[in-house]
């Protein structure tokens, strides 16, 4: 009873400090899980009696992501970080897209949004990407839920699914989970938490396939990929206030290719992780 008493105090303590989601600034495929655009949120309905009227962050990151998924090489990529939300009803984020609750209670939240998916260009990686073509930026339709156990036991749980409206046409979705980390206070929060991610084949052979039209015009044979889980990893998200407005947010992932995605012939490695920083003004 007195550690779960010590739980409760602390994360009402996280809550309070109103750090408690991530702005992301841009979204492709990445090792980055969908909980990490939007951590904290379920607890903040949890543990506050009320949600302001207006939240409001704005500011710029950078990234240090794969040039594609698959790829050794590396590349930065720098943008906006906005996070804008009415109530517990509508939002507009970097990360998660333009969007809506459809209904939202302590415990769990279920909505919807559309959200992007930025696409692959054959030149971000000099040859190896050659002959692939361009899968071009798409937005996507996205469902979610959202679900936290207790106050005593702050396991948070995520699930969405995202129906591309453009590229592959296909779906890719998560099941995430994420916990705040002792150590957290007022001016600095932290969670962490496993993700998996899977995908139908339509998506997978867009991103990891080879067509027998590109395999004429690479060096990669043909290749059929499946549908099936993609990856997995694990994610790990902190906020520092420098000052009451001020605060700087680290975002950080590891995740492995699975199956088809780990197989294809565009995979350089099945291992990748991706790190983010950005400084934010929340109004």
């Amino acid at each position: 009873m007195a550690l779960r008493k010590k739980i409760s105090i602390f994360c009402f303590a996280v809550i309070a400090s109103m750090a408690l989601w991530k702005p992301a600034f841009a979204q492709t495929p990445s090792p980055f899980a969908e909980w990490q655009y939007s951590y904290g949120l379920q607890l903040q309905r949890l543990f506050e009696p009320t949600v302001p009227k207006w939240q409001v962050e704005l500011g710029l990151g950078s990234q240090f992501a794969p040039a594609a998924e698959g790829l050794k090489r590396y590349t930065v990529q720098g943008g906006p970080a906005i996070d804008i939300r009415y109530k517990d009803i509508a939002f507009l984020s970097s990360g998660e897209g333009l969007g809506a609750n459809l209904f939202s209670f302590r415990h769990i939240s279920v909505g919807g949004a559309i959200s992007y998916d930025m696409g692959r260009s054959p030149h971000v990686d000099g040859r190896d990407l050659n002959g692939l073509g361009t899968i071009h930026p798409t937005p996507e339709l996205k469902f979610f839920a959202t679900s936290v156990l207790s106050k005593s036991f702050p396991l948070t749980i995520r699930i969405d699914i995202r129906k591309q409206l453009g590229a592959s046409f296909g779906y890719i979705g998560d099941i995430g989970a994420y916990m705040p980390m002792p150590g957290s206070s007022q001016k600095f929060a932290w969670f962490f938490g496993p993700t998996v991610t899977f995908a139908d084949g339509r998506y997978m052979n867009t991103y990891f396939g080879i067509s027998h039209n590109q395999a004429a015009s690479s060096r990669y044979p043909y290749y059929k990929a499946h549908g099936g889980f993609k990856s997995t990893g694990v994610g790990l998200s902190a906020n520092y206030f420098v000052t009451s407005h001020v605060m700087v947010d680290v975002s950080a992932a590891y995740s492995r290719l699975l199956g088809s995605a780990g197989d294809s012939p565009i995979t350089q490695t099945r291992d990748e992780g991706t790190v983010s920083l950005a400084a934010i003004y929340k109004f």
